[in-house]
């Protein structure tokens, strides 16, 4: 796996990777850039949110669950002094579906967490994770 962020101009990058997709890189206008794309730590919460949220979704599919909504949220905490770490994160799952068996979505986090997304391996060594479910089912279908 590779990746490179190329300097445009000031603090604007573009992100590639081996992959051959690109995503532009950005800083915060406090610090001099140009509000125009993910901040670094954006996009290690999103790669932990895309991440599991794949895990997820698939567990649920093999499982035959019938999921009409599904998203994962991560809220990182971040220390006030440099380097600026993530000191606590929040990953929460909200599941909809007509017939959604609770049981099923919380055996699909925990082999996430545990078992299949290395992006929560790896983070889960150097801070703290905190998980939530949150379960609703649709309407009875007619």
């Amino acid at each position: 796996m590779n990746a490179a962020a190329v300097c445009k101009s000031g603090l604007s990058f573009e992100g590639t990777a081996g992959s051959g997709f690109r995503i532009p890189l950005g800083a915060a206008a406090d610090v001099g850039g140009a509000e125009d794309g993910f901040r670094p730590m954006e996009l290690m919460a999103l790669g932990l949110a895309g991440c599991t949220a794949m895990d997820v979704i698939s567990i649920l599919r093999k499982k035959q669950q019938a999921v009409t909504a599904f998203e994962v949220r991560v809220e990182g905490e971040r220390a006030v002094e440099h380097p600026k770490v993530f000191t606590r994160i929040v990953v929460e799952y909200r599941v909809r579906g007509h017939g959604i068996d609770p049981q099923a979505v919380d055996r699909a986090v925990t082999l996430s967490r545990d078992k299949y997304c290395p992006a929560q391996g790896m983070l889960a060594k150097v801070v703290p994770i905190e998980h939530r479910v949150v379960t609703e089912q649709d309407p009875p279908r007619d």
